[in-house]
């Protein structure tokens, strides 16, 4: 089974957990084996391969506006730029589309992939187009269950209005067999400083990694 190891500058486990500076994650699969200190685990498994990542490593997030982007909003092809532009479509906007099965499913998929740029592992909501089903499916996020609407207006960045926390999935990084999904964002901690506001700050679009079933699916740089 394949080992890797993913090292940050910064390792938030979430649910409460005391961060872990130049903290990493063992990933054997698709599953987490360990989470602690990169020269603990770089010790304990020297076969390992080692991704190093400029950052904060954090647990993937949680959009809660799935049906919102994927399912009452287009996403233009790039090659529909110069004409629709590039931000999803909604209101009259979208009404003016010939919008069909096949095209919402591109949508999707781009949407998707918008999604995964922002460190989203999972969507929160009922999704009823089975195209948008089949393509959210097929690209591995999870699907969470959502028991009250969220605040609108809805946004790609899970970290917008949220404490940060909050868009975290469970259970944390260190639950021993958890699933490796998570995300990296290009955030620089000083040691004094409070990593949740900082990365409050800095959005989720400073992501340049997200690991979903133990797969690098985004990567910037």
């Amino acid at each position: 089974m394949a080992l890797t190891i993913h090292r940050a500058d910064l390792l938030l486990p979430g649910a409460g957990r005391a961060p872990v500076p130049y903290g990493a994650v063992l990933v054997a699969g698709d599953a987490i084996e360990a989470v602690g200190p990169y020269e603990e685990l770089a010790r304990a498994r020297p076969l390992a391969r080692v991704r190093r990542w400029v950052g904060v490593l954090t647990p993937g997030l949680c959009n809660p506006y799935g049906p919102e982007l994927l399912e009452r909003a287009y996403h233009p092809d790039p090659r529909e730029a110069d004409e629709l532009g590039t931000e999803p479509l909604t209101g009259d906007a979208l009404a003016a589309l010939e919008m069909t099965e096949s095209r919402w499913g591109a949508s999707a998929r781009r949407g998707v992939r918008r999604m995964l740029a922002h460190g989203t592992v999972a969507v929160a909501g009922t999704l009823r187009r089975p195209a948008v089903v089949d393509a959210v499916v097929r690209s591995g996020l999870g699907i969470e269950e959502r028991f009250t609407e969220p605040p609108g207006p809805p946004v790609l960045d899970p970290l917008a209005g949220r404490p940060v926390e909050e868009a975290f999935v469970l259970p944390p990084l260190d639950f021993e067999g958890r699933q490796a999904d998570f995300a990296v964002f290009g955030v620089l901690v000083p040691p004094d400083a409070d990593p949740y506001a900082a990365l409050a700050r800095a959005g989720a679009a400073r992501c340049v990694a997200t690991v979903l079933d133990g797969r690098l699916v985004h990567r910037t740089g």
